[in-house]
């Protein structure tokens, strides 16, 4: 189901989205990608002056709002449901997209850090479905898309407590992709590699090492933001359940359904190697 159209929504221009995480990086790029297409433009984000700016960025004539929104309380979730119900009669397409990183080994990452990538990555998108899907209820249809990772189905090492959030995520929007096909709820999960946006920005790593590492394949990721948004408009557009981004993605993750698990598992440790050995270049000595 990628449309849901009522009487009196007209063909874009009475659609409305809600993206949390709005104000930078992918939800930004989907904000707008979305205001293009005529939307009405809904972005929750705790960063006001970004958000601000975001708005300010969005097509010229598209309909938008800025709610400051953090996803780790509900009730910043359900203020926003109650907004969007009571100013634009509701909401079409809902994207969970807020979310942080944290790498590092298990037993070096702190689990104040753990707490904290559940409490935004997973618990994030439960309050987020948890709080609008009664308001989809009773307009009588909606669309959730959330946004977890290729490293939500392929699992590399280093990174164990981002990859558990965003497994997470992928098995809860399969099961609520069956619970909520009833009451004319569509469920996408959105699980794109590496590509170049601001999440390394506020990332957690337990080593300088780490750190470099990972700011070194986001930035130097050959794709960007508002490519990713393209491809997922039309997943959600097609009803799409799962969107997958990268072909290199979707070739590690038909290896992991179709080897034996003993040769796929060397295969993630040699991809992985490489991985990490991909350390940032030194930067050159300042004059003294």
């Amino acid at each position: 189901m990628a449309r849901h159209e009522r009487p009196g929504d007209g063909p874009a221009g009475g659609k409305r989205i809600f993206v949390t995480g709005g104000a930078s990086g992918l939800g930004r790029a989907l904000a707008e990608r979305y205001a293009r297409e005529g939307w009405r433009v809904c972005i929750g984000d705790l960063d006001e002056a970004r958000g601000e700016a975001a708005l300010a960025g969005l097509a010229a004539g598209a309909e938008r709002r800025f709610l400051r929104c953090d996803v780790t309380h509900e009730e910043d979730l359900a203020a926003a449901a109650r907004w969007l119900e009571e100013t634009w009669g509701g909401v079409d397409v809902v994207v969970n997209n807020a979310g942080v990183a944290v790498s590092g080994g298990i037993a070096e990452t702190p689990l104040a850090d753990w707490q904290w990538i559940v409490d935004v990555n997973l618990l994030g998108v439960v309050r987020g479905c948890k709080v609008f899907t009664p308001l989809f209820r009773r307009i009588g249809g909606g669309h959730l898309v959330n946004i977890a990772s290729m490293a939500g189905l392929v699992h590399p090492p280093m990174m164990s407590a981002y990859a558990a959030t965003k497994a997470a995520v992928v098995a809860l929007s399969e099961a609520l992709r069956i619970e909520l096909a009833p009451d004319r709820i569509a469920v996408t999960v959105v699980c794109p590699g590496f590509f170049r946006t601001s999440l390394a920005d506020s990332a957690r790593a337990a080593s300088p090492e780490i750190d470099g590492v990972t700011r070194a394949l986001v930035v130097r990721a050959r794709r960007t933001a508002p490519e990713m948004a393209e491809l997922i408009y039309r997943g959600v557009e097609r009803g799409d359940f799962l969107v997958l981004t990268h072909r290199d993605g979707k070739l590690s993750f038909l290896l992991k359904r179709l080897l034996p698990f003993p040769l796929y598992s060397r295969i993630l440790a040699r991809g992985a190697r490489k991985m990490l050995s991909r350390r940032p270049e030194p930067r050159p000595a300042s004059p003294s």
